[in-house]
């Protein structure tokens, strides 16, 4: 029997990254001939986002509009709290347990928050007092020390302990999760939604759209080194570390050409200025919009950075990165040699680019190396997971341990309830004839010496 509508799954975002990488998973979602996703934009980087998601064809269904000049992250954090909690009142009513004598049919199967951010923090934490069950993109992620990088690693922590279900990159994520006590039953290994973003973006080959990089289309024989810092643990002297190596390696290497995006924080922005805006080979550009930026990753001979998700992008084209900081939380990189963690100080990062950039041998150990990060299908198999969980379609194939649905469901508050048909597993709510229903709207027998002590509820995943 089809479903009398399609169920709803949230998704919110708001920084560039978070939009870029979950853009093939809500092209995905929109694809989907019963699910049906609804983008909430906590308003942060909106014309990024605006751009990022414009191939996918999904609209926007709320804009938080959270972003003000000289917003603190507690500031940051409640305004998407309580605009998330605004707009899920608003489209949907108060959340199941709170509701007597209305149906709960229209209330969201999920909530999809990814990665590390502030806002992603706070939205996982408004929809589990919302009572919509969390899952997290990006899982497991960790650098075991709360201060670095600030303040993503605790917001990942946080959001890992609200989350039902872990969408896991590697196994070694997956791992994390499971020392920190997440039963294995409720990860999922996908590898990462940003390989099939960049997958796609590198393809299209959009120009560099920039007078400043113009010399890029013509020029295809000159090394480029591609140098991005921004994160804010870097702010005071990580920053001014990696200028100084560019302008030293610039120096020293006359016929390769830097290319430096500068963040548009007027913290980092000044201080690449300051070292860098003189030097002859050192290109600085306005921060890129994506695809262009895919383009350039791919014909970068080598990437200095602190970016996360960089770290997972130029492996893909066999570009050797080195991460300018201290740790990291994709020690699968390190480990599988395709990243090289330098530090902040100058006299490292000079050392490790020198290396590459004197011996072709060099390079190559990192080039040769398969990116431990994907295989440009994590959108496809997390939506598989998704129906695998409402629908209970067959169960997807996994790359690593295999979820349970039983796990998933039961720790995100659904009921298990035996019905004719098999057991269902409904949420707290009352419908307004007072049975239990399935998700398609069918009423169903409990087994009534299991469920004698259980509410009745509205079934929201089967």
């Amino acid at each position: 029997m089809p479903l009398p509508v399609s169920p709803e799954v949230l998704v919110v975002l708001g920084t560039r990254p978070e939009a870029i990488k979950l853009s093939p998973l809500i092209q995905q979602l929109q694809e989907h001939p019963r699910l049906r996703p609804v983008v909430v934009s906590t308003g942060q980087h909106q014309e990024l986002v605006d751009y990022a998601l414009a191939a996918t064809g999904c609209e926007i269904a709320a804009n938080l509009h959270v972003a003000r000049p000289n917003l603190t992250l507690n500031e940051l954090s409640s305004s998407v709290v309580s605009g998330l909690d605004a707009f899920v009142n608003g489209r949907y009513g108060p959340p199941p347990k709170a509701i007597r004598g209305q149906v709960r049919d229209h209330y969201p199967a999920m909530c999809i928050v990814h990665g590390d951010t502030s806002s992603a923090a706070a939205a996982a934490l408004t929809a589990f007092h919302l009572r919509i069950p969390v899952l997290h993109v990006e899982a497991g992620l960790r650098t075991g020390t709360t201060l670095s990088p600030f303040p993503e690693e605790l917001n990942r922590q946080l959001i890992g302990r609200i989350a039902s279900f872990h969408l896991a990159p590697t196994r070694a994520n997956v791992q994390n999760l499971v020392r920190e006590g997440v039963d294995i039953g409720r990860t999922y290994v996908t590898g990462n939604t940003g390989i099939d973003a960049l997958q796609n973006a590198a393809a299209r080959e959009e120009p560099y759209g920039r007078p400043e990089l113009a010399w890029l289309e013509d020029d295809t024989t000159t090394r480029v080194v591609t140098v991005t810092a921004h994160r804010r643990e870097n702010w005071a002297e990580g920053i001014a570390g990696v200028a100084s190596a560019v302008h030293r390696l610039a120096n020293a290497y006359p016929d390769v050409r830097f290319v430096v995006p500068v963040h548009p924080n007027p913290v980092v922005a000044q201080v690449m200025r300051d070292e860098l805006s003189a030097v002859p080979t050192v290109t600085l550009t306005e921060p890129m919009e994506y695809r262009p930026f895919a383009r350039l990753l791919a014909r970068s001979y080598l990437v200095i950075t602190d970016s996360g998700g960089i770290q997972e992008e130029a492996p893909a084209f066999g570009v050797p990165v080195l991460v300018a900081r201290t740790t990291t939380e994709r020690g699968e990189g390190v480990e599988a040699g395709t990243l090289e963690l330098v530090g902040i100080d100058p006299e490292r990062i000079v050392a490790s680019a020198s290396r590459i950039l004197d011996d072709q041998e060099a390079r190559d150990a990192f080039s040769r190396q398969p990116n431990p990060y994907g295989d440009g299908h994590a959108s496809e198999r997390i939506v598989d997971a998704i129906e695998h969980l409402v629908f209970n379609s067959p169960v997807p194939r996994s790359e690593g341990p295999g979820f349970i649905r039983a796990d998933v469901l039961e720790w995100a508050g659904f009921r298990r309830t035996d019905a004719i048909d098999g057991p269902t597993y409904v949420r707290e709510g009352v419908r307004t004839d007072h049975a239990v229903h399935d998700i398609e709207g069918m009423p169903i027998v409990p087994n009534t010496a299991e469920t004698a002590d259980a509410p009745h509820g509205a079934a929201e995943a089967r």
